[in-house]
C-alpha cells in the first residue's frame, strides 16, 4: 500500500507539470470529473479574481507532455477514493517540501510546477490561445507573467 500511496503523490507533481494545474484544482478533480469520449477533466471553481465560484473548465488531458500522457497517467491511479489524487491541499505541499528537501533542491515551490508546464507548452510550440485554454488564464497580461522562456530558448526553433 505505502508504494502505490507513493505513486499517487510523484504522479501528482507529475500531473502539475503535464497540466499547469493549481495544487488545489488537482486535488479536487474527481472520478465524474472525466470526459473519456474527449479525454477532457473538468476543473471546478477554477481561480478567478472576478467570479469566486462556478469558474467550472473543461481542459484536455494531453498526450504528448513533458511528463507523458496525462490521460494514461490519470488512468494508473488507484480508484479508491472519489477523487483521483486523494490528497489534501497542503499535504501536498509539504509532500512536494520534504521531496525537494531530500533532493537538495533549494527554493522550488510547487506553484513554481505552474510556470514551468506553461513555459513547456510555449517551448513546444502551442498558440497563446491555447496555452490560456489548459492554464485557465483568461488575458495575455495575466498568462505572460508565468512564461520562463529566454532567448537561447529560440535557437531550437517552433515545435
Amino acid at each position: 500500500m505505502h508504494d502505490t500511496y507513493g505513486q499517487v503523490w510523484a504522479d501528482a507533481v507529475r500531473f502539475a507539470v503535464g497540466t499547469a494545474m493549481r495544487r488545489g484544482e488537482i486535488v479536487r478533480i474527481r472520478w465524474d470529473d472525466l470526459d473519456a469520449a474527449r479525454r477532457l477533466v473538468l476543473v471546478r471553481d477554477r481561480k478567478d479574481p472576478r467570479q469566486k465560484a462556478g469558474n467550472d473548465q473543461w481542459v484536455p488531458l494531453l498526450a504528448d507532455t513533458a511528463m507523458g500522457d496525462m490521460w494514461a497517467l490519470v488512468q494508473r491511479q488507484p480508484r479508491a477514493d472519489e477523487r483521483i489524487f486523494p490528497i489534501g491541499d497542503s499535504a501536498l505541499s509539504k509532500y512536494f517540501t520534504w521531496a525537494c528537501r531530500a533532493l537538495s533542491i533549494p527554493d522550488l515551490h510547487f506553484h513554481d510546477l505552474r510556470h514551468h508546464a506553461i513555459s513547456l507548452m510555449f517551448e513546444r510550440g502551442f498558440r497563446i490561445e491555447q496555452v490560456a485554454l489548459v492554464s485557465g488564464h483568461r488575458s495575455w497580461q495575466h498568462l505572460k507573467r508565468y512564461t520562463n522562456l529566454r532567448p537561447e530558448d529560440l535557437h531550437r526553433g517552433p515545435a
